[in-house]
């Protein structure tokens, strides 16, 4: 797998492998407005993962100046157990390592136990912290 920055081409595919491997987000994280976001935001920090020519991979991260955050990582189910998700959580944060962040955060449903269980083979761990949302907008 080859990873490299998301370009425009990729937009179907990505939206696509969002859709599939997250059928129950709520509508605001409808995957076209996050495409949409993120390329306007911290585009850099936009990863795909190729094979063949073939999106099967993609990672989005951002950073404010204190945390960096990991968001939405998907691999194609047949891909999956081969290593892609770890190279593209390396390689985002390689990046967010070279614009000087000094911790990630990610969050995780507790319905989750597989994610949590790869997340935790790559060094996260829980913080002893209440992660606190509001939405400000339903879908765009």
């Amino acid at each position: 797998m080859i990873v490299r920055l998301y370009r425009d081409t990729d937009r179907e595919a990505v939206v696509d492998l969002w859709r599939r491997v997250f059928p129950d987000d709520p509508p605001r994280n409808d995957p076209t407005g996050i495409v949409e976001r993120k390329r306007s935001v911290q585009p850099e920090l936009f990863l795909v993962g190729e094979d063949e020519e073939r999106v099967i991979a993609a990672l989005i991260g951002g950073y404010d100046g204190m945390r960096g955050w990991l968001y939405h990582l998907a691999v194609e189910p047949s891909a999956r157990r081969q290593g892609h998700g770890r190279t593209l959580v390396a390689a985002l944060e390689e990046r967010l390592r070279a614009l000087g962040c000094p911790k990630v955060n990610l969050q995780v449903r507790t319905s989750n136990p597989e994610v949590l269980a790869f997340y935790r083979k790559l060094g996260y761990r829980s913080d002893e912290v209440v992660s606190l949302g509001k939405v400000l907008q339903t879908r765009r």
